[in-house]
C-alpha cells in the first residue's frame, strides 16, 4: 500500500496534522489510531479551559476535539482505528496490525509522528512498600471517573503537582472524595498557575511543596502513606516523617513522550525532552519524518499542540511535493536558565512572518529578562514577572531579522537577571 502521508496517532495533534496536510495539497492521507475512536486523551478531559487560543472560546476536551472531527468528516482522509503501529523504518515504511486487515505495510511519502505521551509509573519512583490496590496514575483515575464511572477511592493523597493531578484533585472532590493533600517534591509546582488556584485553592486542598511519599502502607489495599519534607538535594529529611491515613494514592509525577517508534525509525532524541530534535519545519533528523504535539515535547495547552501540528502537516505536504529535506543552517542554543527549546535548528528560508520558539526554564525566576541573541548580539529582551518550569514560554522572531543577518550561525536564548546594555 502506498500513501502520501501517514499520521500515527489520532489525538489532537494527529487530527490537526492530517487536516492541515490535506488542505496543503496532499490528498492521499491516512490516520492510524490504536484506540477505537479518535480524539485521544481529550475524550476523558471533560473539564473546560480548552480552545481559548484556537477558537477564542472556553471548551471541554470533547468539545475541542469535536471541532476537528467535524472538519475531518468532510475530507476523504483514510482512518484506521483499533490499529497498532509496530514499526517505522528510516525509509518511511509503516508496519501496523489490526484484527481485520492483519499486517499492513504502508510505503509513505512522509510520516507524521503524533503518538502523544504517557504517564511516569510508580516503578520509576522507587517508593518502598507492597503493591496494594489503590495506587493509580492521575490519568488512569481520570479515565475511571470520567469514562467508566468508577471512583478510585474516598480518602486520597496525590503525589506530584502536574496539571492532571491538580485537575483530578478538584474532580474527585466534586465527586465526594476527600483529597487530603497534594505533595510536590520540588520547591515549585509543575502545573499551571490557574490550575493551582482553581483546583486547589478554591477547594482548600493543601499543596505541600518540597515533600514526597517515602513509604506506602497496606498489603491488599492502601491504608496510608508516610510523607516527609525533602532538602535542597531532594532527599527526605529525618524526623520530618508524618503518617497520613488514606485508601488511595494518585501519582502525577510527569509525562514521557511515546517515542519507541521514533527510535525505531532512527530519529535523534533530545534527552531533555525525550522527544525528537526538530527544525522549524518540525522535520526530525530523518528526512521525511515529522513530529508534533506531546510526542515532541510535553505541552501545557492543547491549543499549542494544534498550532504545531498544523505546521507539521503543511511542511510534510511540502516535502511530499518536492521530496527535498529542509536543510537547516542555524542552531538554537539554550543557555543559562533555559532547559530546552523547540525547534532546535532553523532554516531561515522557510520562515513565514515569524519564527516561534517555545521553551521551558530550569527553575523559578522572578523579574528576570528573556534574552534572545543572534551570534551573541542581543536583539530582544523581555522582562517577565515570573517564569516557572510548569508553564511553557515562547518568543516570536520576525523574518526581517533573519534577512538582516544572512550569515547567521546560531541563536542564543537565556534568562538574565539584569537588562543587557
Amino acid at each position: 500500500m502506498r500513501k502520501d502521508i501517514v499520521v500515527i496517532g489520532g489525538g489532537p495533534a494527529g487530527l490537526a496534522a492530517a487536516i492541515s496536510a490535506y488542505e496543503s495539497g496532499s490528498t492521499d492521507v491516512m490516520i492510524i489510531e490504536r484506540e477505537q475512536r479518535l480524539g485521544g486523551i481529550l475524550n476523558q478531559c471533560i473539564h473546560n479551559g480548552f480552545g481559548l487560543h484556537t477558537f477564542k472560546q472556553e471548551l471541554t476536551g470533547p468539545e475541542y476535539s469535536e471541532r476537528y472531527l467535524k472538519r475531518l468528516s468532510e475530507l476523504p482522509i483514510d482512518i484506521k482505528l483499533d490499529t497498532m503501529v509496530i514499526d517505522v523504518t528510516p525509509e518511511k515504511k509503516v508496519i501496523a496490525i489490526n484484527s481485520s486487515d492483519g499486517i499492513l505495510e504502508i510505503e509513505a511519502g512522509a510520516v507524521i509522528l503524533a503518538m502523544g505521551c504517557r504517564e511516569r509509573p510508580r516503578g520509576a519512583l522507587n517508593i518502598p512498600g507492597f503493591r496494594p490496590s489503590g495506587i493509580f496514575s492521575a490519568g488512569t483515575a481520570q479515565k475511571f471517573v470520567n469514562i467508566d464511572g468508577y471512583m478510585p477511592g474516598k480518602e486520597i493523597v496525590i503525589l506530584g503537582s502536574g496539571d492532571i493531578g491538580l485537575i483530578m484533585a478538584r474532580r474527585l472532590t466534586l465527586e465526594g472524595a476527600h483529597v487530603k493533600m497534594v505533595l510536590e517534591l520540588l520547591p515549585y509546582s509543575g502545573g499551571l498557575k490557574r490550575n493551582i488556584v482553581q483546583c486547589l485553592n478554591d477547594f482548600a486542598i493543601p499543596l505541600k511543596l518540597s515533600h514526597t511519599v517515602t513509604r506506602i502502607h497496606g498489603k491488599d489495599r492502601v491504608t496510608g502513606v508516610t510523607i516527609a519534607q525533602v532538602d535542597s538535594e531532594l532527599k527526605p529529611i529525618r524526623k520530618t516523617e508524618q503518617y497520613v491515613a488514606c485508601d488511595t494514592l494518585l501519582l502525577s509525577v510527569g509525562l514521557i513522550p511515546e517515542n519507541e517508534l521514533s527510535r525505531k525509525a532512527g530519529v535523534a532524541i533530545n534527552l531533555k525532552t525525550q522527544g525528537p530534535f526538530v527544525s522549524n519545519t518540525l522535520e526530525t533528523s530523518v528526512p521525511g519524518i515529522f513530529a508534533c504535539g506531546n510526542v515532541l515535547h510535553v505541552h501545557d495547552l492543547v491549543d499549542y499542540v494544534s498550532e504545531e501540528a498544523e505546521m507539521a502537516g503543511k511542511y510534510a505536504a511540502d516535502y511530499v511535493k518536492s521530496n527535498e529535506s529542509s536543510a537547516t543552517t542555524v542552531k538554537i542554543e539554550t543557555q543559562q536558565g533555559v532547559r530546552y527549546s523547540v525547534p532546535s535548528t532553523v532554516n531561515p528560508d522557510l520562515i513565514d512572518k515569524f519564527l516561534v520558539i517555545r521553551f521551558r526554564v530550569t527553575e523559578v525566576f522572578e523579574n528576570h529578562f528573556v534574552t534572545v541573541a543572534f551570534d551573541d548580539q542581543v536583539l530582544q529582551q523581555r522582562q517577565k514577572r515570573i517564569l516557572t518550569p510548569g508553564e511553557m514560554e515562547q518568543v516570536l522572531l520576525p523574518k526581517a531579522w533573519f534577512l538582516k543577518h544572512p550569515d547567521l550561525k546560531s541563536i542564543q536564548i537565556r534568562i538574565a537577571k539584569e537588562e543587557s546594555q
